[in-house]
């Protein structure tokens, strides 16, 4: 009887608990229910003993209010309830940086006094809720490196006070809701890029007065011309078009004026200034309010009876300006036949050497190609350019120009930095070139200076540059050539090869380990302590006994000084027009090079979009990533069911539900399952390599030293 009496008091009183938690708290409570993971232990003391939650990690209120909840870099990981709604007072949240996964809950815009919306860096999908009509106070919304998808609902242009506006790194498709511009018109902040939407880019963005810094529309899919009302948008406003499908002229007035090409490269149908390739006589001028061009016959006579005399005054008539015309067309057809002998003249280089033998038969995929580097002894340089023979950076250099011009070549790769030939000189010498394009000729000196800093730069696990070129026309950098092919290649086969020879284990450490050294030596003992910055497989090459070697260290200044366009953003993919009009490649070669350009983001840290200096833990992250290829045998993009998740999230997944080693390992390691203790411990390191905050990650000198440490043979 005494233990019945203990148990309904005890039960009581456990209520009365309870119900001492005010609604808030108790909403709050079912919050942290639908948190499964908090390792950071930011819920902690959210305790149902509390009246209220206003102590709580993360909570503010104002006069007993919840008024804001901000948990930022947590690692919570868990869904978003629809109960934060309820939350009647409720101004911010605060939850970047975190792993919730799912959709956002339409309930959660029932707290129409959100001022502040901050979701990103987490895993959040599906399609955005129509309600955001109710949030007529939201100012801040960042929902960027999510998942969501579908188009932006229409309501969000009723959001009249909203500041900023960050969706980039989505999914998100169809075109901007009508009105975007004429609604949103408190915008400050608008960052649309990378996503997926389409459609024309809406004229009244222009309207969009108050928007400062960069106006990020890059990497979709917009197309059509560009509305010259975007130069009404503030003067100081950087307008970011890159690689979408727009086209025609661009123009030339406001806040799109004096602007360089690098604004708008990667829309192989835009014309005019700044980019190179002129706009076609049909094409209309975007500058000019009319299509036609003024002839003096387009404006009505004032006098019948003195029509010829006014034809006289006014100039030629209309048949002798299509005479003159006429006969300037075929001057320049002329002056262009003439060029085009005297060029393919200076090209039968490549050529003679194959009708001899000197190159690979007609059934290989590979295509035999002519370098055609231009050298025109007579040819004028501006005064601070220097033109130079080939300029050596190795003593032992046993070839000159010449020798290099007159070589057998073909291609090995293209990208936005240019073409790669493998070059076999006639003493069998073999060499890597990459041909950096033509332009730039004004920043001699400043090539030079990195070049040379560049070629000083001796590992073995680095490819060695051994010279380079420069002149007006002509920027080229010639490598050590490494025979096995890349490390890509030799995890996933190149495109159309039925089957390949997987890596072992052993041999996966060992290259685990030679680019751990190398990066090593880029972050500690070069001289200028260099960042790779785009560190992935298809970068790093494999010699003769699968040593690796990283390559297009300091690729990217080198490119942006001789004037090209270097796109380490990796889904950026290359164009014809990028390339010179006399290369060819493969389809297996497109293949292989659109499909590393593509997953090239998947391999940068996630800082690296947001954040200018360059860091070395963003090659720490790249490396990291790299890990879980070689111990999965997947690509970083992975394929579950019919949706895709980044291979860093699916790892993290299959941890979280303890899934066995063998779901996880690539199974061309099956037979080397008795190294389990190895492949965990290079799986852990691995893990502590993609944390999200770059803090949190290791540096390389501190891998190599725990790699070392393990009992292995490999080297």
């Amino acid at each position: 009887m005494f233990s019945l009496v203990f148990l309904v008091l005890l039960l009581c009183k456990s209520h009365g608990l309870v119900s001492g938690l005010n609604s808030e708290g108790s909403a709050l409570l079912s919050f942290k229910q639908s948190i499964y993971q908090d390792p950071e232990g930011s819920l902690g003391n959210w305790n149902s003993s509390d009246e209220n939650p206003c102590s709580w990690n993360g909570i503010t209120c104002k006069d007993q209010k919840v008024v804001s909840v901000s948990i930022p870099k947590g690692e919570l990981y868990g869904f978003l309830p629809s109960v934060l709604g309820s939350l009647s007072d409720l101004r911010h949240v605060n939850l970047r940086s975190n792993r919730f996964y799912g959709s956002l809950p339409a309930e959660l815009f029932e707290a129409k006094g959100l001022q502040s919306l901050v979701l990103y860096g987490n895993s959040l999908s599906g399609s955005l809720p129509n309600e955001f009509w109710k949030l007529k106070y939201l100012q801040n919304l960042d929902f960027s490196q999510n998942f969501f998808n579908g188009s932006l609902p229409t309501s969000i242009v009723q959001c009249k006070r909203l500041k900023t506006l960050d969706l980039s790194q989505n999914n998100f498709t169809g075109s901007l809701p009508q009105g975007f511009g004429t609604g949103l018109v408190s915008l400050e902040k608008l960052n649309l890029s990378f996503n997926k939407f389409n459609g024309s880019i809406p004229s009244d963005m222009g309207n969009l007065s108050s928007l400062q810094g960069t106006v990020d529309l890059s990497h979709n899919h917009f197309y059509g011309s560009i509305p010259a009302t975007l130069g009404n948008l503030p003067e100081k406003v950087y307008i970011d078009l890159t690689y979408n499908n727009l086209s025609g002229p661009i123009p030339q007035n406001g806040a799109l004026m004096n602007r360089g090409p690098t604004a708008f490269i990667g829309n192989p149908g835009l014309c005019g200034p700044p980019l190179k390739n002129p706009c076609s006589s049909g094409t209309p001028d975007a500058s000019s309010p009319s299509s036609f061009p003024f002839l003096p016959n387009n404006s009505p006579s004032q006098d019948s009876d003195n029509s010829g005399k006014g034809e006289k005054e006014r100039g030629l008539s209309k048949s002798a300006v299509i005479a003159i015309i006429v006969s300037d067309v075929i001057g320049i057809c002329l002056i262009a036949l003439l060029f085009s002998y005297c060029y393919s003249r200076v090209c039968a280089c490549g050529k003679d050497k194959d009708e001899n033998g000197y190159g690979f038969e007609k059934g290989r995929k590979e295509m035999r190609e002519c370098l055609c580097f231009r050298r025109d002894e007579s040819e004028t340089l501006s005064e601070n350019v220097e033109q130079h023979d080939l300029v050596p950076l190795d003593t032992q250099l046993a070839f000159d120009l010449d020798e290099l011009l007159k070589a057998s070549a073909f291609v090995l790769g293209k990208s936005g930095i240019g073409i790669v030939y493998k070059v076999v000189l006639e003493d069998g010498l073999t060499l890597a070139v990459r041909r950096l394009g033509e332009g730039g000729s004004q920043r001699f000196k400043e090539f030079q200076t990195e070049v040379e800093a560049i070629g000083k730069l001796r590992h073995p696990n680095l490819v060695t540059l051994r010279a380079y070129y420069w002149s007006a026309e002509e920027k080229l950098l010639i490598y050590d050539y490494i025979s096995n092919g890349s490390l890509a290649s030799a995890l996933h086969g190149k495109p159309g090869m039925v089957s390949f020879t997987p890596l072992s284990w052993s041999l996966r450490l060992k290259i685990i380990k030679g680019i751990a050294k190398g990066l090593v030596y880029l972050h500690e003992f070069s001289p200028k302590k260099y960042v790779h910055g785009d560190l992935k497989p298809s970068n790093v090459l494999l010699g003769h006994n699968m040593e690796p070697h990283i390559s297009d260290f300091g690729l990217a200044s080198l490119a942006h000084i001789a004037g090209g366009s270097p796109t380490l953003q990796s889904s950026r993919i290359p164009t014809e027009k990028t390339q010179d009009k006399q290369q060819k490649i493969t389809s297996s070669e497109v293949a292989m090079v659109t499909l590393s350009t593509n997953l090239g983001s998947y391999y940068q840290a996630p800082e690296a979009l947001k954040v200018v200096k360059p860091s070395q833990k963003w090659d720490v992250y790249s490396y990291g990533v790299i890990l879980l290829e070689m111990i999965s045998g997947r690509s970083p993009v992975v394929q579950v069911g019919t949706s895709e998740m980044e291979l860093v999230l699916w790892i993290e997944l299959c941890i979280e539900e303890q899934k066995p080693l063998l779901d996880v390992l690539d199974p061309n390691l099956v037979p080397d399952v008795d190294k389990e203790e190895e492949i965990i411990a290079v799986l852990k390191i691995a893990m502590a390599c993609v944390q999200t905050s770059p803090e949190r990650r290791p540096t390389m000198r501190h891998i190599l030293d725990v790699l070392n440490r393990l009992a292995v043979s490999s080297d």
